[in-house]
């Protein structure tokens, strides 16, 4: 064999050994769901744990434990020492469930059946241009979630705790005007509303979303008081009045007819020299890896949104009678997409 065969022959192996981890690579959050699931990160709060003494504690298998935690310490969650032990490192600590920013409920959502279950389906999705979700599940994504209260507490906790680590970066990327009204529109129980609040005093603050949700809500601390109000309605039909609205993680829900609908309500609504900030992942015109574009998939096959490029936003804003004005980097996965009202609608 020449040395030109050889190096071919070599780089063929490191392809199909490394297509082949790809391959295997969902296994991992199915481990990440179990470990989660079973509470593990709060056992361990106090020091290392063998996994016997963490499956009573779990009342889990401990061998199937110690199989599920290796995988996890390989990619720094957890750690194996010398003596069997698994410890809990900084990167996994956000796992406990009392955790300053725990992502615990997050993790829980994103890794649901009505997330897994179409995602294993995407092939579905390529060949027939539409969500897996109906035809796995019978009725589209939203639908399903009113008819199942328990699915509806998972999303709605999971959104609430995903949103956590973002909302003060993202309610300090951005200057509101402090006597403005800001209006959350679709924003659950209101993370980035009282993070806003609190970064800008003078600043009123509408919670838009239906009422089961607003149920949930965190503003009603001491130092918000008198500086907010609930406000129930369906982001399809109206937006409240007020001078800046928030949409963070609504738009990538739903397609552009129906994100375009949105943006009027919202249009409409808005006083003169107003403004709307999206606030959703921008996706990057380029090959490198992006958070945003692994989310767009779970958003094709679940829903019938999708995330965007600034482009795609400009194009969506121009036809909902805004102005694209500028696109502001968060430090998180998200950026700030601000529009205006262009003077014609």
């Amino acid at each position: 064999m020449t040395n030109d065969a050889r190096k071919t022959a070599e780089a063929g192996r490191r392809s199909a050994a490394r297509i082949i981890d790809e391959a295997l690579g969902f296994v991992y959050p199915a481990a990440l769901r179990a470990a989660v699931t079973a509470g593990v990160a709060d056992h361990l709060t106090d020091g290392p744990r063998t996994p016997s003494d963490l499956a009573k504690a779990t009342g889990t298998d401990a061998r199937s434990l110690h199989r599920v935690l290796r995988l996890l310490a390989t990619r720094g969650l957890f750690e194996e020492d010398g003596e069997g032990r698994f410890h809990l490192t900084e990167t996994g600590a956000a796992l406990r469930s009392d955790a300053p920013v725990s992502v615990r409920s997050a993790v829980l959502m994103i890794t649901d059946r009505t997330f897994w279950l179409p995602a294993g389906e995407m092939t579905r999705c390529v060949e027939q241009g539409t969500s897996a979700f109906d035809q796995i599940f019978g009725m589209p994504f939203f639908d399903y979630f009113e008819g199942n209260a328990d699915t509806t507490a998972i999303f709605h906790d999971g959104m609430a705790a995903m949103s956590d680590a973002e909302n003060q970066p993202i309610a300090d990327a951005y200057s509101f005007p402090p006597s403005a009204t800001v209006v959350d529109v679709g924003g659950g129980h209101g993370g980035l509303l009282q993070a806003a609040l609190r970064n800008t005093p003078g600043l009123q603050g509408i919670l838009y979303d239906q009422p089961h949700v607003l149920a949930g809500h965190r503003l009603d601390t001491p130092d918000l008081a008198g500086r907010w109000t609930l406000a129930e309605g369906d982001f399809f039909t109206s937006a409240p009045p007020g001078d800046i609205y928030l949409l963070k993680r609504i738009l990538h829900d739903w397609d552009d007819a129906q994100s375009r609908t949105i943006l009027r309500n919202c249009r409409e609504a808005m006083a003169p020299g107003g403004r709307v900030l999206v606030i959703d992942a921008v996706i990057p015109q380029d090959n490198a890896p992006h958070q945003g574009k692994t989310l767009d998939l779970l958003m094709m096959a679940s829903l019938v949104g999708r995330e965007r490029t600034e482009q795609e936003f400009e194009a969506l804003f121009t036809e909902a009678g805004l102005r694209l004005t500028r696109v502001i980097p968060t430090g998180t996965v998200l950026s700030i997409v601000e529009g205006e009202a262009a003077e014609e609608m």
